[in-house]
């Protein structure tokens, strides 16, 4: 079982002690966001996990951890962030040169191609036109360059959760003159380039559709074949392995302006006051 922690909250960030109980206690109970009354047991026993898979805008909270994680034997490989907006976008994520070195840092431990970065959503606006995006991944790819060797990348799609946050989808033509500049660049660094959960077609610029949850990565890391077909619980343009997700909507507080799992940011700090680190759910019922 591949366990996903988490695309619901940034565990790494915000609940490393939460998880480090988990695994002292070797389970976590999550409800089924769809039937809150539903709750499944996962193990987190090191003989159930195939790999552990870390999504995160921040994994230094997580750095203490990485000793158990290895003593135990778990894989793992962690799905790191890092975009060029500012506080009004981001309210809760440190300074992006802060964050560029850390992701440095941990890809010097674990090896680059457990460190995966993502340039995730891309959001086409007066303060970020095409342009500065453009000269921003090419910084970041030249400061990236030996820390990763995949970034994934998608633009940013309107939600029920995201709805009236005055964020707009970005034209086909604009997508495309994106992803043409993005590729040259990330070439230029030994760095390849995927999409996420894209309708559109890129592969006219050499990019393919690409898997968050990647099977063959978490194979390589575990050293065996692993029984994961596609999730079929995601978007049908999702190209993920089957998994178990760990989080919580409505859990995170870093505030991100585009966050489609966070409906209420009031909510998200509700839940985080209500968030015990004993309790084997994120957020007590």
């Amino acid at each position: 079982m591949i366990v996903s922690a988490s695309r619901r909250t940034d565990i790494p960030a915000f609940y490393v002690l939460w998880l480090e109980r988990r695994l002292e206690e070797g389970f976590v109970l999550v409800r089924n966001p769809r039937n809150p009354a539903q709750v499944r047991r996962i193990s987190l026993a090191p003989v159930d996990v195939d790999c552990f898979v870390f999504w995160t805008k921040d994994a230094r909270p997580l750095s203490g951890l990485l000793d158990r994680l290895d003593g135990a034997g778990y894989p793992y490989y962690f799905q790191w962030t890092v975009t060029p907006y500012g506080s009004g976008l981001e309210p809760g994520i440190a300074p992006k040169e802060e964050i560029l070195a850390a992701f440095r840092t941990l890809a010097g431990r674990l090896g680059p191609h457990r460190v995966v970065w993502r340039y995730d959503p891309v959001i086409v606006s007066e303060e970020y036109p095409a342009e500065r995006h453009k000269e921003e991944f090419a910084r970041m790819c030249a400061f990236l360059e030996g820390s990763t060797e995949r970034c994934v990348l998608s633009f940013v799609d309107i939600y029920r959760r995201n709805r009236g946050r005055g964020l707009r989808e970005a034209s086909p033509e604009i997508m495309h003159s994106l992803v043409r500049s993005f590729a040259e660049s990330a070439a230029g660094r030994g760095i390849s380039l995927q999409t996420c959960c894209e309708a559109e077609d890129f592969s006219g610029e050499g990019v393919p559709r690409g898997a968050c949850i990647d099977r063959i990565l978490a194979e390589k890391l575990a050293g065996r074949p692993l029984d994961a077909g596609k999730d079929r619980n995601q978007r049908l343009l999702c190209g993920c392995a089957a998994s178990a997700d760990i989080g919580a909507y409505d859990t995170c507080p870093a505030g991100c302006l585009y966050c489609y799992a966070v409906r209420d940011h009031r909510t998200a700090a509700a839940n985080r006051a209500r968030h015990d680190p004993a309790s084997p759910f994120l957020v007590p019922w």
